[in-house]
Parts: structure tokens; sequence; C-alpha cells
């Protein structure tokens, strides 16, 4: 027990993102609101952003940059990939709030359940026509 305890303490970002992974995930899963849904898949992504730097970080380890006074460095490598994921997340975010604001007009709604009525509603004045 006292070996969790510590594995806690010392490690206590992994809690911080399962934290923020399941608040994504809730958010994602249990909204109907689209813009909601958008905002809880960007929690889930920061979630594992925040877990791969973690996971990359060295004891006392310093920025590459060669010292006389250090002999352990960080790998600057999975910072670089998450920059590239940041950058990524963003245009994802940016064509999802577009994709919702041509949902707007053309439903008038950002309701899940009003959007799938209102096809339903569209296909069946198609099928009797």
């Amino acid at each position: 027990m006292a070996d969790i305890i510590h594995i806690f303490q010392t490690k206590y970002y992994y809690l911080v993102v399962i934290f923020l992974m399941m608040i994504g995930l809730y958010a994602t899963i249990s909204s109907r609101n689209l813009i909601k849904k958008v905002i809880g898949i960007n929690i889930f992504q920061i979630s594992v952003f925040l877990f791969y730097i973690a996971m990359s970080k060295v004891k006392h380890g310093t920025a590459p940059i060669l010292w006389d006074k250090s002999h352990v460095y960080d790998n600057p490598l999975p910072h670089v990939l998450i920059l590239t994921a940041i950058v990524v997340s963003v245009s994802t975010t940016a064509v999802a709030l577009a994709l919702i604001i041509n949902i707007h007009k053309e439903y008038g709604t950002i309701e899940e359940d009003m959007i799938l009525e209102k096809q339903k509603l569209d296909i069946d004045r198609s099928n009797t026509a």
C-alpha cells in the first residue's frame, strides 16, 4: 500500500492526465451539442499531449544544449512531435467548427437530436414525393 501512495505522490501528473482524459471522454459521449463534443475532443487531446510530454521527461535532464555542467539530456523528439500534434489538433478543430457552422445553416440547430429528427423528416418527405 505504501508503494502505491509513493507512486501517486511522485507521479501525480498521471492522475491529472487520467482526470482530463475522462472529462474529455465524458463530454464527447454525453453531450448532444456539437460544440460541446468538439470541446470534449480537445480536452481529450490535451490529456494525451500532457501524457506524452510527461513520459519523455528524464530525471535531472536538461535541455539538449551542449553544456559542460550537464551530462543527462531530455530527448527533444517527443516535444517536437507534440508541437506537430498541436498544429493538427488546431486544424481539426477549425474544420470541425466550420462543419458545425454549415450544419447550423442547413438545420438551424447544433443539437444532435434535432438534426437527426430533421433528417428523418426530410427522408420521409422525399419517400412520399
